[in-house]
């Protein structure tokens, strides 16, 4: 584009030329679908700024969820392996526990089958221990006439029998019952007693003043020599000197045997023998020989001993007391009662087989 001179000076009263202006621009006529379009377009722009932001708090949002998502994922499998670890304790645990189960289902099979057996046997044992009791009840009744200790032992039968709460078992109890009541009905005979007397003669034998150890009364005093002459004191004392030399003394035609004094010991020693055969006899409830060896001793002891000494006399009369006792008692049989428990044990044992 050429640039236009401009002349150095110009004169003022000169006016300058017109200068042609360009007709003014003008606007075409907005349009209403324009207006509406801008409109719109604003309103889409606007919204979709709206929505970009909304897009990118939704992000954030999604974001911080997205990291909480993964913490509560890392605490999740942080529980998982917890858990994994628990169930795989748990698994463990619940091993021992079936071997354990199974252990104990084998124990209380065993246990059911012991007992069982137990159950199967256990009659038997009483059967067996009642029949033994019984044995002994009979030895004692047998041997030794001991009422007492054979009633004993049927009590322990019957309350052995009662534990164990049978039917079957009542037939027995029966006939125990029954000897119970025929020894219970027996005169009782204080066998202790007698032997505690026997043994106190035993032991008094050797304190029990002998016969042949009396000794006569003593002299009267001498009167004073009389006023005589000498040769009447001289006869007077020689008369009281033969006076004392022979004595005469009256026994009642009852004749002491002379013991020596180194015989005298064998006489207690026999004495001692015939208490002890009593006592013996005591025992075996033979009364024929009880009431034999206490007479014999009692015949012993007025024989050889003086019967005016207190003792002596305490021990005849004693010995007279004992032999008045009846040791000869019909003791009953409890062959039966110890027949039935034989006879029910095999039938048992025979069922069992």
């Amino acid at each position: 584009m050429s640039e236009t001179p401009i002349p150095d000076a110009a004169p003022a009263a000169v006016a300058p030329p017109p200068v042609d202006r360009p007709p003014a621009r003008r606007w075409p006529p907005i349009s209403p679908a324009l207006v509406v379009a801008i409109v719109a377009l604003l309103v889409a722009l606007w919204q979709w700024s709206e929505t970009r932001r909304e897009a990118a708090q939704l992000q954030g949002d999604l974001a911080r969820r997205i990291a909480d998502m993964e913490t509560g994922n890392r605490d999740v499998r942080l529980l998982a392996d917890q858990v994994r670890n628990n169930v795989r304790d748990i698994e463990s645990r619940m091993g021992l526990l079936e071997a354990r189960v199974l252990e104990t289902q084998n124990q209380r099979i065993a246990l059911e089958t012991l007992y069982q057996e137990l159950a199967r046997n256990r009659d038997e044992w009483v059967l067996a221990e009642v029949e033994q009791i019984l044995i002994t009840a009979g030895q004692q009744l047998q041997l030794s006439g001991n009422v007492r200790a054979a009633l004993i032992a049927l009590e322990a039968a019957d309350k052995r029998l009662a534990r164990a709460d049978r039917p079957t078992l009542i037939p027995v109890r029966r006939l125990i019952n029954r000897d119970i009541e025929r020894l219970r009905a027996l005169p009782s005979v204080d066998v202790p007693g007698l032997a505690l007397k026997l043994d106190n003669l035993i032991a008094a034998a050797d304190d029990l003043p002998m016969a042949s150890e009396q000794r006569p009364a003593a002299a009267p005093a001498r009167s004073s020599p009389s006023a005589g002459g000498f040769w009447d004191r001289l006869v007077d004392e020689y008369g009281r000197d033969l006076k004392d030399l022979l004595r005469i003394r009256v026994t009642e035609s009852r004749q002491v045997p002379l013991v020596a004094p180194e015989q005298a010991y064998f006489v207690r020693e026999n004495l001692k023998l015939k208490l002890l055969s009593a006592r013996l006899a005591l025992l075996a409830r033979d009364g024929d020989g009880f009431r034999t060896e206490l007479r014999t001793s009692a015949k012993w002891i007025e024989q050889y001993f003086d019967p005016s000494a207190k003792p002596v006399a305490n021990a005849i009369t004693t010995l007279r007391q004992l032999s008045d006792n009846e040791l000869a008692i019909r003791l009953p049989d409890i062959a039966e009662s110890l027949e039935a428990v034989r006879t029910l044990r095999v039938s048992r044992e025979r069922a069992l087989r």
